[in-house]
Formats: C-alpha cells, sequence, structure tokens
C-alpha cells in the first residue's frame, strides 16, 4: 500500500494525533530522498521497533553552503515512495522549504562539541542545519525511536546529543552502514560518479580496512594509522578531505588506541568533483 503522504505541518500534527489515540508507537526515519538500500534497511528495523513508521523526504536548504550541491542534489519522490511502501512505511512527510522555514523563522540549533572538526569544520554551518531540521522533527512527530545510518557518524553523535539535551525523549539508534558487494558505502551522492571514480572511490574503505588491519597487527599509534589509509587515498589518486581516529562516543581526537577503547576512523575524500564520507570502528 502507498503511504499516505503528508505535505503540511498541521496534517503531521493530525496524524501524529491520531496514532496517539489508537495508542500506536512510532519509528521515524529523516531522509533527504533519493533513497537507496541504506534508507529502507533503517525502516524494515522501524517496523520491527514500533506499530507504525513513518519518513520524511526533505533535501533539507539550511544544511548546504553556498557552494554545495543543493540544486542538483539527486531527487526521485516516485520512485522513493515505492521503496518506502516496500519497506511498510504508512506516511511521508515531504514539505516544501517554506513549511519548515517559514516567513520569520529564526531558531536554529546548534550542538557546539561533538560537530566540531571532521564535517563540522569542512562545511561550516552544516550540523547546524542538520539538527535544526532533525529537532523540529522529532519535536512534530514525537516518536519512539528514530533510525540513522551510521555513514554519517558524526551526524548521529549530533543527534544523540540534542536528543538528550533537549529532552525530546526518542531512542535514537544507529544503523550499521549498507555497503555494496564490492566495499563502497551506499550513498545518494554515488550517483555523480562516473565510473572510473567509483572504482577509485573504494579507496576509502580500503584505506579504513588497511588501518583496521594495522591495528590488529599491534599498531595503536594514530599516525601510523592514518598513513595506512592515507596511502590507499594516494593511490587510487583521491582528494583527501580527512583522515582522523576519534573516540567513538565523543568523537574527541585521539594520539593512540588504548587496549579496550572504541574508536573510529572517519574518512571524507573527493572522487573527481564528488565528496564521500566513510568510517568504521577501530576496536583496541
Amino acid at each position: 500500500m502507498a503511504p499516505h503522504v503528508l505535505r503540511t505541518v498541521p496534517e503531521v500534527k493530525a496524524w501524529v494525533a491520531s496514532l496517539q489515540k489508537e495508542g500506536k508507537s512510532l519509528a521515524l526515519v529523516p531522509t533527504m530522498g533519493f533513497l537507496h538500500e541504506g534508507h529502507v534497511s533503517l525502516m524494515r528495523e522501524g517496523g520491527r521497533r514500533a506499530d507504525v513508521v513513518a519518513s520524511s523526504i526533505f533535501v533539507n536548504p539550511t544544511q548546504f553552503g553556498p557552494r554545495e550541491d543543493l540544486a542538483r542534489y539527486p531527487r526521485d519522490f516516485e520512485g522513493d515512495l515505492a521503496k518506502c511502501a516496500s519497506a511498510g512505511v504508512t506516511a511521508v512527510f515531504a514539505p516544501e522549504p517554506a513549511a519548515m522555514y517559514p516567513p520569520g523563522y529564526q531558531t536554529y540549533v546548534d550542538v557546539t562539541e561533538v560537530s566540531q572538526g571532521l564535517c563540522g569544520e569542512r562545511r561550516p554551518g552544516h550540523f547546524r542545519g542538520v539538527a535544526t531540521i532533525v529537532t523540529q522533527l522529532l519535536a512534530l512527530f514525537r516518536p519512539a525511536v528514530a533510525l540513522f545510518g551510521e555513514k554519517d557518524y558524526q551526524q548521529l553523535q549530533v543527534i544523540k546529543t540534542l536528543n538528550r539535551d533537549l529532552h525530546l525523549g526518542a531512542d535514537i539508534v544507529g544503523m550499521p552502514t549498507i555497503r555494496e558487494p564490492d566495499g563502497l558505502a551506499m550513498s545518494s551522492r554515488n550517483a555523480y560518479l562516473s565510473a572510473d571514480e567509483r572504482r577509485r572511490a573504494l579507496a576509502l574503505s580500503k584505506g579504513i580496512r588497511a588501518a583496521q588491519a594495522l591495528l590488529a597487527s599491534g599498531t595503536r599509534d594514530t599516525g601510523a594509522l592514518v598513513e595506512a589509509a592515507r596511502r590507499e587515498l594516494q593511490a587510487a589518486d583521491l582528494r583527501e578531505d580527512y583522515v582522523e581516529v576519534r573516540d567513538a562516543g565523543t568523537l574527541s581526537p585521539l594520539v593512540t588506541v588504548a587496549p579496550g577503547q572504541t574508536a573510529r576512523m572517519l574518512v571524507a575524500a573527493f572522487s573527481g568533483t564528488t565528496r564521500l564520507i566513510d568510517n568504521m570502528p577501530l576496536a583496541g
């Protein structure tokens, strides 16, 4: 059955009120559309965790910088609705920007620490936009659970933090990155890649796995781990944006990965003109 499409805030409020009256729990999967199997996996997991699943499809303008790809961000609304239907999504919120940022709008959410560095440094204002729209969605839907992919790992930590600090009450669940058979992390931006750029983009995951192998062999110095990943990027002629090892919870930079510590390697690089990100755990 096709999901019910909600376009306005009053429609969302009425729909949520009807769910609450029926005593049904809700899982929310926020997206920017152009859905792939990673998004679908979140929706299916939502169906296992709550009575009803809703999703949003909204290319949020406030998280794009002035030289970023807002205008050409890939869109396929009818295809997205079909994927939502296949995953058991009951309702899809697909507003126009003016519905979320009407005239006179002036409230933004800054998560001040975990948003620092990494993508927060390279994309000024990005996490302010992410935090603002996710706060709006959590406040509107009041879901029991909201699901996000771990591929956007820093984003996930930002969302967990704002949910905690603003007492929004959702269970924020991070789900493992879904990958193509060759290891490339699924991303809507993969659609931008030529065949050669896509082949070279495999260096992101190969680099992180090289660092994992080095750590497993006993090397705990993060500088050496970073260099192992960096060599793969250089061999594939990718332009590095960052390669870093951070604490998995706080995202604090690490000099070494201590025994028993849960760390994360995070990588961003350009294949052609397309910026891609990836990350994996590094277990001490």
